[in-house]
């Protein structure tokens, strides 16, 4: 979106007569602003421009709304905005090491600086409605990136899944330790170890169930960008839609459920989701959500609750329970399934890379050509890493 073709609604004008009144006495430099011919290699940061509202909001401010002059970029500079305040050029620049005021002889203008930055945080309180509406303008378009955070939470997935496997060694060690036991080892070592096994037990069951959380969020988050990149959303306004749905509408954007191979995945992790995910999120009542128990000749039998079972009647009996290994064992099945055939390619996208997803590229096919064969998603990936590297050291 080229930042000058932006139609502003009748009602934002009055926002942007506020917005510069509350800049005055601030205007972009002229013909009658004090400052030396070298002013751009000779000006140096001020301390008051360090705070400065965000890089974006500076310059949707003064060159979006309200017009200023930017001079564009040079060597590690991405934008350089010249104002003058009180008729002495200042200039807003967002450079390698971050946005600030910069003049010539700092020390002599910090509190002419200070003076700066305070009409600006003004002017971006005040131009606040500016910026929703600039906001809702490029989500409903696809000229936006979508952040990546796949290689985190596949790591936090890893290390949980690291973490129950190795307490799941010790507790078979320590059964097969004991089961060599003479009853006379047995009977002197009870006291000192008769807890242990229950420990270990219980540390299984909590990084179980660290290892399930991680599993759901991490597939919630890559399901949105698998989407993406395999053509099925576009627009800004497709990716907040499908990131506010559940983990069942996410899977079904990526997989056909028709595939037989998809739908036992998604039937039997959706009964772990339901029993495991669940079980914590609502009150940790019991993986079936057993919340009662009445009282009968039999003893105490347990209720389960209607919203764990997705019925609206209270009941007896419900699905068998999925236990901690079966579920993880099913799980770890899935991540292979998740990078096979022709999801592969994402693979090296979203893991190798942790670039964001750029949904211009989804929108004019680039992505769907790239997905046709790992080499293609290669040579995508290495041609935008080179480009975002260079972006981040400003190296025009």
């Amino acid at each position: 979106m080229d930042d000058k073709s932006l139609n502003l609604p009748e009602h934002l004008e009055g926002v942007r007569v506020a917005a510069k009144r509350a800049l005055q006495p601030i205007r972009p430099a002229g013909e009658t602003t004090a400052a030396p011919k070298n002013l751009l290699f000779s000006s140096q940061r001020t301390d008051a421009g360090r705070g400065l509202p965000p890089y974006y909001l500076v310059y949707f401010l003064l060159v979006d709304l309200l017009e200023f002059r930017n001079l564009g970029r040079f060597e590690k500079l991405a934008w350089s905005v010249p104002i003058d305040y009180n008729g002495k050029a200042f200039l807003i620049e967002h450079r390698k090491f971050g946005l600030g005021i910069f003049v010539e002889d700092p020390a002599a203008h910090e509190k002419a600086a200070a003076e700066v930055a305070v009409r600006i945080h003004k002017a971006v309180k005040v131009a606040r409605p500016y910026f929703e509406w600039r906001a809702e303008t490029a989500v409903a378009e696809s000229k936006l990136n979508v952040k990546n955070h796949t290689n985190e939470l596949g790591e936090r997935f890893k290390y949980f899944l690291s973490e129950y496997k190795s307490v799941v060694d010790s507790i078979r060690s320590e059964e097969g330790r004991r089961k060599d036991l003479s009853p006379e080892e047995w009977m002197s070592g009870c006291n000192t170890f008769s807890s242990e096994p229950y420990m270990l037990t219980e540390r299984a069951t909590w990084l179980a169930g660290a290892v399930i959380d991680a599993f759901f969020s991490f597939t919630e988050h890559v399901f949105i960008h698998l989407a993406i990149l395999q053509g099925k959303i576009a627009t800004g306004n497709e990716v907040a839609s499908l990131a506010g749905a559940d983990w069942a509408t996410k899977f079904k954007a990526v997989f056909d459920l028709k595939d037989s191979t998809a739908k036992r995945f998604y039937d039997d992790l959706t009964e772990i989701r339901r029993q495991h995910r669940n079980f914590v999120a609502h009150g940790s009542f019991g993986k079936q959500g057993e919340a009662f128990t009445f009282h009968s000749g039999a003893g105490a039998a347990p209720v389960l609750l209607p919203h764990m079972r997705g019925t609206q009647k209270f009941a007896l009996t419900g699905p068998l329970t999925v236990e901690d290994p079966e579920a993880i064992k099913t799980i770890l099945s899935f991540m292979e399934f998740l990078w096979a055939d022709e999801r592969e390619p994402a693979r090296i996208y979203l893991q190798r890379t942790s670039l964001p997803v750029i949904m211009t590229m989804a929108a004019d096919g680039t992505y769907a050509r790239a997905m046709q064969s790992c080499e293609e998603m290669e040579s995508l990936a290495e041609h935008l890493v080179g480009e975002w590297d260079r972006s981040a050291n400003m190296d025009w």
